[in-house]
């Protein structure tokens, strides 16, 4: 495993101006890494115009990787886990046993997260098949990595899929689930990396706002999508 970070934007906060920024910066870093056989996935939404700046860069194929969090009972915005597009699950051990979440609990919060993976696969890329990646260097890209579940579903279904290689590209990241992350893949490209118990994706950017499926699309809509 290798971690690739930028050590003088360590425990920095506003770091980037907006995700189109910050994929521009991981760009300029994996020039070694996007050759001919490099495939680009977005993890949706925020990642996307990350990944975005990076295919068009490169000139290189890129498609989206829907994973979806699964959600707290009760809590829209926290997971205890996350699950893949191939029902691949990871849980965070650890917070069900704090939660006491029963297995029917997590059966039914999987597959309301997998109805979400079908809805947004549907909306996104028409229930197209995913393309192969066999023997590809894979580059997963998100706009940051804060307790890394959702990655490591992602990481675990492309895992399947028989890659020659797995890079993760992120712009930030904390440092326990960097190290965590890194020890799945082959490589991790993270620009800001940092230490604390507090972390937030969005303190790194100076504009941060919610994507909409809107904008998705609208990125989505880029001759790059079609390469």
């Amino acid at each position: 495993m290798k971690i690739t970070e930028d050590r003088s934007l360590r425990d920095r906060i506003h770091v980037f101006k907006d995700r189109h920024k910050a994929g521009r910066l991981l760009a300029e870093r994996l020039k070694h890494q996007c050759g001919r056989n490099a495939f680009i996935l977005a993890i949706p939404s925020g990642g996307v115009p990350v990944a975005a700046e990076i295919a068009e860069m490169y000139s290189r194929p890129i498609d989206l990787l829907i994973v979806r969090k699964i959600q707290i009972p009760g809590n829209t915005e926290a997971g205890f886990g996350a699950v893949g597009p191939d029902g691949t699950v990871v849980l965070n051990e650890s917070l069900v046993h704090h939660l006491g979440l029963s297995d029917d609990v997590i059966a039914r919060q999987t597959s309301q997260a997998l109805e979400s993976i079908q809805t947004r696969n549907r909306v996104f890329r028409k229930d197209r098949a995913y393309p192969s990646l066999r023997n590809k260097h894979v580059i997963l890209v998100d706009d940051g990595l804060a307790s890394g579940y959702t990655m490591l579903a992602a990481i675990r279904f492309v895992r399947k899929t028989e890659p020659n290689r797995i890079i993760v590209a992120v712009p930030t990241a904390s440092e326990r689930t960097a190290l965590s992350i890194s020890s799945e893949i082959d490589e991790l490209l993270c620009l800001n990396i940092r230490r604390g118990l507090s972390f937030a994706v969005a303190d790194a950017y100076s504009n941060w706002y919610d994507l909409s499926e809107e904008d998705v699309l609208s990125l989505m809509e880029s001759p790059i999508f079609s390469l």
